[in-house]
Order: C-alpha cells, then structure tokens, then sequence
C-alpha cells in the first residue's frame, strides 16, 4: 500500500464528506486507514464497504457517501484509486446542480486548517488587511477569503418577547410558581421572578452585484457567507436592475460552492443599477416576510443609481422603518478624499445610521466591531 498519496486522499475525502453534511471529525482519517490496511486494497468493493461503516451513519447519507467516493477513488466497477477524479457539475443532495470545478477540488485540499498568519507571517497578515481587494492577487485572495471565514462573530444581543426564569426579573414567573404551589414547601413558596430572554439580533444583507461593484462582489459576498455561517439567521439579497434571494444558496457550508450556485441564480450580473427598484421590490414583496425580530440592514454598495432619486429616497425611507439599524458599507469610502457627492448616496444618506468602508479586510473587522456594540433600543435619526 502507498501511504503518504492515500494518507493525503483521505483528508480530502473527510474534509469533503465534512462539507457535504456528515458527522466526520478529522479522527474519521485514522480510522479510515486503519480500515484501509484491515481490507487491503486490491478489491474496490471491499474499500467501499470498509469506508461505508466508518462514515455513514444514516440512510440518507448513503448517496452523498457513493458521490464522494466515486470522486475520489473511482467509479463502480473500476479499480481503487488513489487520486480524485475532477468532474464539472455534481448533485447535491436536494438533486440541483453544484458547480464543483477543479478550482474548488484543489480548494478542497488546501490546508484550509492552517492559521493565516502561520502562512504569511503576522507583518504580512498587517499588509493584507489593509490591501485594497481590487488589488489581491490570487494568492492573497485564498489566504484573506481564510481569514475573513476565521472572524470572530459576537454580535450585540438584545431582548425576546420570550420570558424566562432570572434571579433579577422584575416580575414573577407565573408558571415555575404555579408549580411550587404542589409540595412541601407550598406553604412557603419562595417566589420565582422572570425577565426577558435575550436573543441574536438577525441580519438582512442587501449586496449590489452592478458593474461597478464587480472588483469587490465576490470578497464581499464571502464576508456575508462568514455571517450566515456565525450568526445563523442571515437573509441576503442581490441586486443590479433586479432583486435576487440568494438565502438559500449561501447555506451550502462550503464558501466556493455557495457562490457558484449564488453566480448561477443571479439573471443580471455585473450590468447596470437600479437601487430604488431593487428596494422597492424589497418592500414590496419580502419586507413583511423577513424583517421580523428587527434585523440590522447591511447595504452593500457604492451609490451609483440609473434610477430617479426620488424613487431610491421613498423606498430607503420605507426600509428604514422596518429595520432595526441601516449600515451601508461602501468600497469607496475609505479613500482620500472621497465624498458622497453622486446622486444615489445624497439620497439614502439620510436614513442611513452607519456609513462606512468596505474596501479591505480591516474594513470588514470594524464593520464586526460595530455589530458587536448596536444598542437594544432603536435610536431617533435627527
């Protein structure tokens, strides 16, 4: 048996198991070895049911097991490889179409594991996060697309409508004490006090995906997929002339994936902007569905509308109104000199609570900062 080349199948394989939704942990590579070297490998079939009994737990894993393993050591009937086979397009398991391209192969067997600053060292990790995305090579993107996923997400909570026993409360916990009447200490019950629980804040993320925004899309929309993945309940949107959900598809854990099928959905990429109508089928169509709890609207975009401004002021004013908080991050902002001067931006500023850059990775920790210190109350825009 060749170990080190199956040695470093193998972490591939968990690593992309782990991906898909199974209940590997990196232990799973010892044991798939050991089952390895117990079956030997001249029989396919025999490595298929070995591996089967390590990772698949449940019934409905089976089929992304016998995809996954296909990929990397060989279809049936074939003899075990050692070396995955690159392919275009796979299932997924909902049985839509998954970009899985050699680019997100080798992303697959990167040391996406390794800490960023083990591999660049901490001046450089200093350097990248101040380098404008626009001007990333593709080396320095792999290694900032890592860092952003490695953010460290504790945003602000505040108070649910929900009670929920607090030795603070200010006012009883009537079921706890309605329970305490039955017993020995009824005659001396002490009295049990509840307070509101509190609760993650969730977040409604608009992204302009026009030509104008084309350098820095794709950094931004990992920056939305980090959120969805630490926060939970993040509903993201896309827009150019047209509004696109784009929820469902940054679900897939995997980063690279979720953007290609995000790439795929959206009809209008890198065309012209229409900001107003965008928001206006915004709070026409999903406003009333996904504002509920007061998220905080996180507007990505550089201001530059085809529209009438006019349209874009009543429909920011409406959004507004809805939301908890509006931050709007623009990759212009930062640079010297930079006013808010086109059209676009004089219109909605007004509605908007936070203004701020978004042009490189130390932009996007402040942005993170500033989720972290939003108040409970709703402030009064003057």
């Amino acid at each position: 048996m060749t170990a080190d080349p199956l040695t470093h199948n193998l972490v591939r394989f968990v690593r992309h198991l782990r991906h898909e939704g199974l209940a590997v942990v990196p232990e799973t590579t010892v044991a798939l070895l050991e089952a390895a070297q117990a079956v030997g490998l001249e029989e396919r079939q025999d490595v298929y049911w070995a591996f089967r009994a390590v990772t698949v737990v449940r019934q409905a894993e089976i089929p992304v097991f016998d995809e996954a393993f296909s990929l990397f050591f060989g279809g049936p009937g074939g003899e075990f490889r050692l070396e995955p086979i690159g392919i275009d397009t796979r299932p997924n398991r909902a049985g839509g179409a998954v970009i899985a391209s050699q680019s997100v192969m080798a992303d697959l067997g990167n040391q996406g594991d390794t800490d960023a600053t083990a591999q660049v060292g901490a001046s450089g990790v200093e350097r990248l996060a101040s380098r404008d995305f626009a001007e990333l090579t593709p080396e320095e993107h792999a290694v900032v697309r890592r860092m952003i996923a490695r953010m460290i997400w504790q945003p602000a909570a505040t108070l649910s409508r929900r009670i929920g026993p607090s030795l603070t409360g200010s006012r009883p916990h009537l079921r706890r004490n309605l329970r305490q009447l039955v017993g020995p200490s009824r005659d001396l019950m002490p009295l049990s006090m509840a307070a509101p629980k509190p609760r993650q804040r969730p977040l409604l993320v608009l992204a302009d995906v026009s030509g104008s925004m084309e350098r820095y899309t794709e950094m931004l929309l990992y920056f939305v997929h980090a959120a969805r993945g630490s926060l939970g309940r993040v509903e993201a949107f896309v827009f150019s002339t047209m509004l696109t959900r784009i929820t469902r598809e940054l679900r897939h854990r995997d980063p690279t994936v979720a953007l290609a099928m995000v790439g795929s959905t959206v009809p209008e990429w890198a065309g012209g902007t229409l900001i107003g109508a965008a928001l206006a089928e915004f709070n026409e169509t999903w406003s009333r569905r996904v504002t509920r709890g007061g998220p905080i609207a996180l507007i990505i975009s550089d201001g530059w509308d085809r529209g009438e401004p006019a349209v874009l002021r009543k429909e920011m004013a409406a959004l507004a109104r809805s939301v908890h908080r509006v931050v709007w991050l623009n990759p212009l902002a930062g640079r010297a000199g930079y006013a808010p001067e086109v059209a676009g931006m004089r219109a909605v500023l007004p509605y908007v609570d936070d203004f701020m850059p978004s042009a490189n990775l130390a932009d996007l920790s402040a942005v993170v900062r500033l989720l972290e210190s939003v108040p409970k109350r709703k402030e009064s825009r003057r």
